[in-house]
C-alpha cells in the first residue's frame, strides 16, 4: 500500500457533461489566492490533470473540479477545473457537478429547502443557491462572476469557411461564439463531426487573431472555448448551442486536427457569455429568462440578474440554473510500477498533442 496512490472521486453529470469531483486532492494545491492556486495547477499539478482525465482512467469528455480550501474565508470551498485544454478558471457544469457531490455525500452544511454557498474561484466568488429535497440536491442556481462583451461581430477569417462575424466575450472563460447559419450547419447530432471541425477551427483561429484580456485578472489571456449557436429547436427553450472541448492540438494548415469533444452540457460559463452578448445588443432585458438548449437536448435556464463593471467595461451579472446527477463513487488507484503513471493518448478517439503514447515517459 505504500507504493499506491489513492484518489477519491465522485462522479457527476450536469445536465450530461461528466465531472469527475476530486474533494481529497485540495490540499495538494499551494498559494495565497485563487490566482496563485490556478497558476500553481498550471506548472506542478498538470500530471495528476492528465492522470485522473485521461485514459486508461478517464476518457475524452471528462472533466473535473478540484475542491480547495477557499482563499477567501467568507467563501466555503474553492474550485478549480481541469479539462482536457488544461486548468481553468470556472466552468457552470463542472459547478454544479461540485455542489451536488458536496451536498450528496454531506461533506458541507445542509440545509432544506435552500442551502446558500459562496464558491472561491480565479476570476471571483461565485454564490450558489441549491435546492435540497431528502439530502438531494435538485437545482443548483448561481450567480457567475460577471461577463462582458470584448467585441461583437468581428471579422475572423476561419480557413475552410471564408470570413464569419464572432463575438468574442467573457462567461468566465473567454468564448468565441457565432452563427450555425454562417458555417451552413445545423445543429443536429447527425451533424456532430462537422460542428466539432467548424468549432475547432474557429477557436484556433480566434485566438490567433485576437488579443484578449482580462481587466483585473492577467493571467485570463486567451480564447479558451468556442460555441455554436442558433434557433431554438424545441418547446419552451429559446436557443441552442454546441461548445467543443478541446481533445488536441489544432493546426489551422492541417485539417486532419481540427477535431475536439462535445460539451454534453449547454455550458454554464458559455451561456453567460451568450447572455452577455444578447444583452449588449438588446436582445434580452434584465430579470428576462433564457432556456439554452443543448446538443443532448438537456437545458440551463439563464437570465441577466443585473448590470455592472469589470475594470471600467460593461458587463452582466448573469444566473443560470441547472441539476446533476451522481454517478458513482471512485477510487483511482496508481501503483508505483504502472507504466502510465500520467495516463496517455491515443489517436483513434484523440486529437494530436494532447498526451504522452509511450509507457514510462
Amino acid at each position: 500500500m505504500a507504493n499506491r496512490q489513492l484518489i477519491q472521486t465522485v462522479d457527476v453529470h450536469a445536465a450530461g457533461e461528466p465531472g469527475r469531483v476530486l474533494m481529497g486532492s485540495g490540499l495538494r494545491v499551494k498559494g495565497a489566492t485563487m490566482v496563485e492556486r490556478l497558476r500553481y495547477c498550471r506548472d506542478h499539478l498538470d500530471d495528476l490533470r492528465t492522470l485522473v482525465l485521461q485514459e486508461p482512467r478517464g476518457y475524452p469528455g471528462l472533466c473535473s473540479p478540484l475542491i480547495v480550501p477557499p482563499a477567501d474565508s467568507s467563501c466555503d470551498f474553492g474550485m478549480i477545473v481541469m479539462e482536457q485544454g488544461g486548468f481553468r478558471p470556472m466552468s457552470g457544469s463542472n459547478l454544479i457537478c461540485a455542489v451536488t457531490a458536496l451536498i450528496e455525500t454531506g461533506a458541507i452544511d445542509v440545509l432544506e429547502p435552500i442551502t446558500t454557498l459562496r464558491v472561491d474561484t480565479a476570476v471571483g466568488i461565485v454564490t450558489v443557491r441549491a435546492s435540497v429535497e431528502e439530502g438531494r440536491a435538485t437545482l443548483v442556481t448561481f450567480d457567475n462572476v460577471p461577463a462582458f462583451v470584448h467585441g461583437l461581430d468581428l471579422p475572423l477569417e476561419v480557413p475552410g469557411y471564408g470570413s464569419i462575424p464572432v463575438d468574442i466575450v467573457f462567461g468566465g472563460q473567454f468564448y468565441v461564439q457565432a452563427k450555425a447559419e454562417h458555417f451552413g450547419i445545423d445543429l443536429e447530432p447527425a451533424n456532430a463531426k462537422e460542428i466539432v471541425r467548424a468549432a475547432s477551427v474557429m477557436r484556433k483561429a480566434a485566438d490567433d487573431a485576437f488579443d484578449v484580456l482580462h481587466p483585473l485578472i492577467p493571467e485570463i489571456d486567451s480564447i479558451a472555448l468556442p460555441m455554436i449557436h442558433g434557433p431554438a429547436r424545441t418547446e419552451g427553450t429559446h436557443g441552442r448551442n454546441a461548445v467543443v472541448l478541446p481533445n488536441g492540438e489544432v493546426d489551422l494548415d492541417d485539417p486532419s486536427t481540427w477535431s475536439g469533444t462535445f460539451d454534453r452540457s449547454p455550458c454554464g460559463t458559455g451561456t453567460s457569455a451568450r447572455v452577455a452578448a444578447m444583452y449588449a445588443r438588446g436582445e434580452l432585458a434584465v430579470g428576462e429568462k433564457f432556456v439554452h438548449e443543448s446538443m443532448m437536448g438537456t437545458t440551463f435556464t439563464a437570465e441577466v440578474k443585473e448590470t455592472t463593471s469589470v475594470g471600467g467595461l460593461p458587463g452582466i451579472v448573469p444566473t443560470i440554473s441547472g441539476r446533476g446527477w451522481i454517478t458513482g463513487f471512485h477510487q483511482l488507484v496508481l501503483e508505483s510500477d504502472d507504466p502510465f503513471p500520467v495516463g496517455y493518448t491515443v489517436g483513434d478517439i484523440w486529437g494530436r498533442g494532447m498526451g504522452r503514447m509511450t509507457a514510462g515517459e
